[in-house]
């Protein structure tokens, strides 16, 4: 069983500011996945962060009415309050409606919010959810009776280090001030 420790009941040692966010234990290794980057024409994107750097991934659609606009728009402000070090995360968006979502519609969404974000886009359906579940993501895609699209997805952001693995996840409705406070602990854990 994986046992959550819940990293917001404390201090970080290395600077005294609590984590918003949780980390699991153990921590999930994506580092062997990899998906399509639309936004840099069908390129393999691995899961993981380059050295000296930290990747925010999120699963979602841009049919989303609320949950995917609202947590990307928090991302964007926490960018604007870490400054420089906003240059050092990479954000990428996986969408979990490829049949509606093409390559430019998906791309032009998460880059409307950070225009240096990473679209990922793939129609298989089982890559889809090798690397949701990796993540722990849950999400359907079904057609009602009156032939209407229904999207349910779980709605958690996840932050990878340069190793692939999963240093921390951050439930839906963490504000901006929390995901930035985050990512300053989080390097600087790194430069220790």
């Amino acid at each position: 069983a994986v046992s959550l420790l819940l990293a917001a009941c404390g201090d970080d040692s290395s600077s005294g500011k609590s984590l918003s966010g949780y980390e699991l234990d153990p921590p999930p290794d994506v580092s062997a996945l990899s998906l399509p980057d639309a936004s840099n024409g069908g390129a393999d994107f691995p899961f993981r962060a380059d050295d000296g750097r930290l990747l925010i991934m999120y699963f979602g659609y841009t049919y989303c009415p609320d949950v995917c606009p609202t947590t990307l728009a928090e991302v964007k402000k926490a960018f604007k309050q870490l400054g420089d070090t906003a240059d050092k995360v990479d954000v990428a968006m996986t969408t979990i409606d490829p049949g509606r979502d093409t390559d430019e519609i998906i791309t032009g969404y998460v880059q409307s919010f950070l225009p240096r974000a990473h679209a990922l886009r793939t129609e298989d359906p089982a890559a889809l959810r090798t690397a949701a579940d990796a993540f722990g993501v849950s999400y359907s895609v079904t057609t009602n009776a009156d032939g209407e699209i229904d999207v349910t997805h779980s709605a958690g952001m996840y932050v990878v280090d340069n190793t692939g693995t999963v240093v921390l996840t951050w439930p839906f409705g963490i504000p901006a001030e929390g995901i930035a406070t985050d990512i300053e602990i989080l390097f600087e854990r790194s430069s220790t």
